[in-house]
């Protein structure tokens, strides 16, 4: 659970945490409010870890999923501390999971119903263009690639140092990228989404500069890896 000023959010996050969950870590990255105070007293199977320095999202989860391996975790799931993430909904993400019929789950929003009328207009469409952009660029069928509601298992954890994840907003696309690079196989469930009093933390250029350039990073490495894989080929003679 990646954590950054959720004062007033995170402990109600944690309480909505099924009790299927074993273990709950909370990455505070480097929050200027109570944020840390609030989870140290939450009590339960919460571990803290915090960052001396604000890292950005995608870093904070990278710490999370360093930590779950380490503590020989099957499955971890990412939800975030101000609860625009379903609880209810995390069965179904650990479920192609459980029958071995996948090796990392994402969160489809844009397929629940009703979507577009929850959903901010500019963010039902923004999530639209950015995940056709992001299947051009990787070469997987992903709906909803903005969704960072997302569980994996202990193979996906191990495939990639999670030192070059991108650290801030963006990773969910570089995420994707990585594990289709690494030939992990991917799945998409449809997730409530959730707004509320929340307050993004996406700005303008996110939206025009950062997720585009990391979406063209991941295209970029994809054809690597394909002209990486061509160059092992042997050659006819």
């Amino acid at each position: 659970m990646p954590a950054y000023n959720e004062a007033k959010l995170v402990r109600r996050a944690l309480e909505a945490i099924p009790s299927l969950v074993d273990h709950i870590i909370v990455v505070d990255d480097a929050s200027t409010d109570a944020t840390s105070d609030t989870v140290r007293v939450f009590g339960g199977p919460v571990e803290l870890i915090q960052h001396e320095t604000n890292q950005g999202v995608g870093a904070a989860i990278a710490t999370g999923c360093r930590q779950a391996l380490l503590l020989g975790a099957d499955l971890t799931a990412v939800m975030a501390a101000d609860g625009q993430m379903d609880p209810v909904d995390l069965p179904a993400l650990l479920a192609p999971l459980i029958s071995g019929e996948a090796d990392y789950v994402k969160g489809n929003r844009l397929d629940w119903p009703a979507a577009s009328e929850v959903m901010p207009w500019h963010r039902w469409l923004g999530n639209h263009v950015f995940s056709l952009l992001t299947r051009q660029a990787i070469g997987l069928d992903v709906q909803d690639s903005q969704c960072g509601y997302a569980a994996m298992n202990r193979r996906t954890l191990q495939a990639f140092d999670w030192e070059r994840l991108w650290k801030g907003y963006g990773y969910p696309n570089d995420l994707l990228s990585w594990v289709t690079v690494c030939g992990l196989r991917v799945r998409e469930v449809p997730v409530r989404p959730v707004y509320g009093s929340e307050q993004s933390g996406i700005r303008l250029r996110h939206v025009m500069l950062i997720i585009p350039f990391v979406i063209a990073r991941a295209w970029l490495r994809r054809h690597a890896r394909r002209g990486e894989l061509a160059r092992q080929q042997p050659r006819q003679t």
